[in-house]
């Protein structure tokens, strides 16, 4: 007898690879799957309602909750994490997952560790991976057997985790999976902390000094704003002047007095900054606008503890030079407060300035 899910308030909730299997497939739905570890939140729960908008009613979603022993470091931090099924069961339910497939770890690793494993190779080493050696070859090795074992048409993962989001990109690709990974972006409470489920075991001292992840890659964010937008006031002001090389290229001095003519003191200060910077300062400029929020969270009375700040690009996670000339980068931080770990990131467009 094969279970079909219901379309209505509760998910269908399966344990076994064989129940799985089972399950009724309309010909022609789409399946859409969302990977977890359980202790779902509404971060969770927008990656269901994204995933049951991309199956469409007639498509299925399947949500997997499985704590994966591979990627802790530590017995202590996986018996930590929590376990919360029957929750769990209800965000997916009231999110439209039509599944909850939550297997033992005897039903995802029958013989025990697996011999085989995939490597998550360079990018696997870096930052997350620099960190907490091993993680990233544990969390591809169960995301491919979640692939296999779940057959969906598409997989959406939350940005929040963007390096992970990167491999599970690379390893589909390079290994010829034929499932799209669809990113799905960072959802944070109304003071800008990052959903996660980590978040519980702060206390509400920790959790203002945890603000600062957040509020530092915030400021990176407006400081590059407010960079771009300074330069390009400052290029269009200046006018088409020559630099005395023949080059054609207006030089910040020309662009300062340009901007000094607007009579807007405060402006032409600030615009006199920028366009005076070293050609291809962007990069350090983000850097330092982060750093100095996160330096002043370290001095806190409930202090965070900086593991990296690294402006990365997303192809590969190698960290972006300070001469960089646009294209785009994340710019990701890590840090303790307590006991609690926690990351976060933000996607960035460095732009092209001249």
């Amino acid at each position: 007898m094969t279970a079909t899910p219901t379309p209505a308030d509760t998910a269908v909730l399966l344990h076994t690879a064989a129940a799985l299997e089972a399950l009724d497939r309309p010909a022609g739905a789409r399946r859409v799957v969302v990977m977890t570890m359980g202790a779902l939140h509404d971060g969770h729960g927008t990656l269901v309602r994204a995933a049951r908008a991309a199956a469409g009613p007639g498509g299925q979603v399947v949500v997997t909750v499985f704590v994966n022993p591979l990627q802790f470091g530590e017995a202590a931090d996986l018996d930590r994490y929590p376990r919360t099924l029957d929750a769990d069961l209800a965000v997916a339910s009231a999110a439209g997952a039509d599944v909850v497939f939550a297997p033992s770890v005897e039903e995802v690793y029958p013989g025990g560790d697996p011999q085989v494993r995939i490597t998550a190779g360079p990018m696997g080493e870096r930052l997350e991976g620099a960190s907490r050696p091993g993680h990233f070859d544990g969390m591809l090795t169960v995301v491919a057997k979640l692939l296999h074992l779940t057959r969906p048409d598409e997989a959406l993962f939350g940005q929040k985790d963007a390096q992970q989001l990167a491999l599970v990109r690379r390893m589909v690709r390079d290994l010829n999976f034929g499932i799209e990974i669809t990113a799905v972006p960072t959802v944070r409470d109304a003071d800008g902390l990052a959903l996660s489920s980590r978040n519980r075991f702060l206390s509400p001292a920790e959790r203002r000094t945890a603000l600062a992840l957040s509020a530092a890659l915030f400021a990176a964010r407006d400081r590059l704003a407010a960079q771009q937008a300074l330069r390009e006031r400052a290029l269009a002001t200046g006018g088409p002047v020559r630099d005395g090389q023949g080059s054609g290229a207006t030089t910040g001095t020309d662009r300062v007095a340009g901007l000094n003519a607007l009579g807007e003191s405060r402006l032409a200060a600030d615009a006199q900054a920028v366009a005076l910077a070293p050609h291809g300062s962007t990069a350090e400029a983000v850097r330092a606008a982060a750093r100095t929020v996160l330096d002043d969270a370290v001095r806190a009375a409930e202090p965070l503890v900086i593991d990296y700040l690294a402006l990365v690009d997303p192809a590969d996670f190698t960290e972006v030079p300070d001469d960089r000339d646009g294209g785009e980068a994340v710019l990701a931080v890590a840090a303790r407060v307590g006991a609690t770990r926690l990351i976060d990131n933000i996607p960035l467009d460095l732009g092209v300035l001249s």
